[in-house]
């Protein structure tokens, strides 16, 4: 006798999910988010010590160069290892790596608000912290699917 489901036994993972979400859309998802957030911190990080892109001290707000030893220069390499770390966080940890670039990109949205400028920047920024958010959520439920047994 055949199963009632097409894939030969009961998913209760599907039955928690929401109706019309489909495994392979969000598995597609995750991919995604996860290259994104792999690729971006590391280039942007790397970025940091070539200024290729832009002057990246220009986006340095004065309090927190003064909170950090040396220059707005030496401010942006640490800017540029954290990033990188994040980068590879998402690479090896997605779940982890996605609310450290969440909370990363939190800290850049204050340091560009309070300087009264690059509202633009920051506005982008928070749609990059809500896909990072989405990432680590996506990656919660990848990781419990895994360890249930219940899939793959």
């Amino acid at each position: 006798m055949t199963s009632i489901h097409s894939h030969g036994s009961t998913d209760h993972a599907a039955e928690e999910r929401a109706p019309g979400i489909r495994p392979e859309h969000a598995e597609s998802a995750f991919q995604l988010l996860r290259t994104v957030f792999t690729i971006a911190p590391i280039a942007f990080g790397l970025d940091k010590f070539a200024n290729l892109l832009t002057d990246w001290e220009d986006y340095l707000a004065p309090w927190i160069n003064d909170l950090v030893p040396g220059t707005a220069h030496t401010a942006m390499l640490i800017v540029g290892v954290v990033e990188i770390v994040a980068g590879l966080a998402v690479a090896f940890r997605p779940q982890f790596g996605g609310l450290l670039v969440a909370a990363w990109l939190a800290g850049i949205i204050v340091n560009l608000v309070t300087m009264g400028e690059y509202y633009d920047v920051a506005l982008r920024d928070f749609g990059l912290l809500v896909a990072a958010l989405a990432l680590a959520l996506l990656a919660s439920g990848r990781t419990g699917v895994r360890r249930t047994g219940s899939r793959r």
